[in-house]
């Protein structure tokens, strides 16, 4: 009882801090981390957030994130700390095992804390950054500067801030691959499912589909969709999503393949379910481990592919800054000005580097044979 209440204390004091002593390094130093980056925001932007409460929907979505963060962080830490621990012998699920496999993987633990990092930075980047990432300085005096106590990583080819549009660019980045995957697995799953109870000509006509759609080149896929139509985030967006589920909808049909044949969908056959339930409610559930280790693997593809249209000009558009773009901005400048294309580049390699990790260490976890 002493320590529950001590660790409660250390908990208020220092949200996380509690786990951290506990051995929970990941959840500890997600919460530690939060809690001192978020007041760090408060304290050095405290001039800032009132004005951003009747701004733009932007500003009060970052003012809402710091907020929310600084709850849940203290929150969850302290009731964390007053429970009871030790090890169950009895009503441990599958998803708990997996939890706790998981939480063995220092590689994909690091991964997902800087992956929530990374999200946590896009939402609040309107507070944090440093400039507007489309205005423009004195050219003569601020062109292609390297970095300094007022632009620390440097100035592009028309005197804009390179860290403000890097910030910016992780929130069209990061929501692309988002938004672009959740539209891909919600696709990928469903066709995987019906094609896989169903079968028969259904299953036949759906898989011809799918093969069809895979044959075809992605990129040039992509280049002739987006070429046709004005370039735009939503259609980028709309292409991605529109375009990865095939991938998805093969994992579902094989793992469905396999459920139909179990004792519970049988079970739920003879009572007379309808099919629609038995998908939803019984097949998909049991069917989303590898959904979940697709679709972390796809984030990074698909903030590669927006990276490439990018690049191409084909993707997001200027003035509008995304990792991209910058990268392809500083082309022409590598020597001369290496940060325009080195910082995007890193941030890309390690956001995708994070999502690899991360997807990987699912896929151990969920998978009973790897379990150690």
């Amino acid at each position: 009882m002493s320590e529950m209440r001590g660790g409660r204390v250390l908990a208020a004091a220092l949200p996380g801090l509690p786990q951290l002593l506990s051995g929970r390094w990941g959840v500890g130093t997600t919460a530690l981390l939060t809690w001192i980056g978020m007041w760090w925001i408060v304290i050095t932007k405290l001039d800032r957030i009132p004005a951003f409460f009747g701004g733009a929907w932007d500003e009060k979505l970052a003012v809402w994130t710091v907020l929310v963060a600084l709850s849940t962080s203290g929150i969850w830490s302290w009731r964390d700390a007053g429970l009871e621990r030790g090890p169950k012998v009895v009503g441990v699920s599958q998803w708990d095992l997996a939890v706790r496999a998981f939480s063995k993987n220092r590689t994909a633990v690091a991964g997902l804390i800087v992956i929530v990092g990374l999200y946590l930075i896009a939402l609040v980047t309107p507070l944090i950054a440093p400039h507007d990432p489309n205005a423009q300085y004195d050219l003569l005096t601020n062109r292609l500067i390297g970095m300094s106590a007022a632009h620390p990583l440097g100035t592009d080819q028309f005197a804009r801030d390179v860290l403000s549009r890097l910030l910016y660019g992780a929130r069209i980045s990061l929501t692309i691959g988002f938004v672009a995957v959740s539209i891909s697995v919600t696709i990928g799953t469903l066709v995987g499912a019906i094609a896989g109870f169903l079968g028969g000509f259904v299953d036949g006509a759906i898989m011809r589909f799918v093969d069809m759609v895979i044959s075809f080149p992605r990129l040039v896929l992509l280049i002739t969709i987006i070429a046709i139509f004005q370039p735009s985030i939503f259609l980028i967006i709309a292409v991605l999503g529109l375009t990865l589920w095939p991938g998805t909808a093969r994992i579902v049909r094989g793992e469905v393949l396999s459920l139909r044949e179990r004792e519970f969908v049988q079970a739920a056959e003879a009572l007379g379910y309808p099919k629609r339930r038995i998908i939803l409610r019984h097949l998909i559930p049991n069917a989303l481990a590898p959904v979940i280790v697709a679709a972390t693997l796809g984030m990074g593809n698909t903030i590669v592919l927006e990276a490439g249209l990018s690049f191409l000009g084909l993707g997001v558009q200027p003035p509008t800054a995304s990792w991209g773009t910058m990268v392809a901005a500083g082309r022409n400048t590598l020597l001369t000005a290496w940060w325009l294309s080195t910082f995007p580049g890193l941030a890309i390699v390690f956001t995708v580097l994070s999502f690899n990790l991360v997807g990987d260490g699912l896929r151990d976890a969920l998978d009973p044979r790897l379990r150690t």
